[in-house]
């Protein structure tokens, strides 16, 4: 594990300690580039540090979630719940929970809704506000004492990942430290995402056969017609592709992410 040391004089984390990080997650690159995802989920578990695994219980939740669970059914799993999903996604998350003996998910909740959104409207007048309070604060708050976590990021989703890498580290924001984010199934395409839930009998999400490739917020979620992009049900009319939890250059970021 990599110690991170604050550098209280400078304000933040000293530059020998993201050296040492950035050191490190090249490392895992070079060893891990032509491995498989389930080898890339060991080398987060068990190499990484204190990681966590962060989950929507969406459409294509259930893969990371079962290769964590083959490897260390107590991986800390956090789930985001906004207060506006589904009731079929509500209902997925306990069933998988059960069914992959899941020990540690922690279901993560905004304590300041009823403060910021108290007749729930704010989606209405402003989508990145309303995603900002009910997701990626909780998020960013949850993941504080992590070492780093698991997404479901994959290089198909989006001409800004045609390079991703396994391993990445995450740079903080506001004082916080840097991370390692990893990314087990950043070379899959779509068919192996289907392959690995048929092989291993996995339940899909209830929505997807009802036309939602891709789910999030009730409110904001519509069916995807044939022919359309799986992610078009998304805010649909909006000039905006996802809720920001993804960081660059430290700063939160919307680039397409699924999960």
């Amino acid at each position: 594990m990599v110690l991170l040391v604050p550098n209280t004089a400078a304000g933040g984390f000293g530059a020998e300690a993201a050296g040492a990080l950035a050191d490190k997650v090249a490392d895992l690159n070079a060893r891990y580039r032509h491995h498989s995802a389930t080898s890339v989920m060991k080398a987060a578990l068990t190499e990484a540090g204190h990681i966590a695994l962060v989950s929507s219980f969406g459409a294509e939740s259930v893969v990371l979630l079962h290769m964590a669970a083959v490897i260390d059914r107590h991986v800390p799993v956090l789930f985001i719940d906004t207060e506006m999903l589904f009731t079929e996604t509500l209902v997925y998350q306990t069933e998988l929970t059960e069914r992959l003996h899941l020990s540690n998910v922690q279901i993560i909740r905004a304590a300041d809704i009823g403060t910021e959104d108290p007749d729930g409207t704010l989606h209405l007048r402003d989508t990145d506000a309303c995603c900002a309070l009910r997701k990626t604060r909780p998020l960013q708050k949850a993941l504080s004492g992590y070492d780093g976590w698991i997404t479901g990021r994959k290089r198909f989703q989006a001409g800004t990942r045609a390079a991703l890498d396994f391993f990445e580290v995450e740079e903080g924001s506001d004082g916080t430290a840097p991370r390692i984010k990893i990314n087990p199934l950043a070379h899959w395409a779509p068919e192996d995402i289907r392959a690995y839930m048929e092989e291993n009998r996995l339940p899909r999400h209830p929505l997807v056969a009802r036309g939602y490739p891709s789910i999030g917020c009730a409110p904001c979620t519509s069916p995807v017609k044939p022919g359309e992009d799986p992610r078009a049900g998304r805010w649909r009319g909006q000039q905006k592709e996802e809720c920001g939890i993804h960081f660059v250059n430290g700063k939160l970021v919307r680039i397409g992410a699924s999960e």
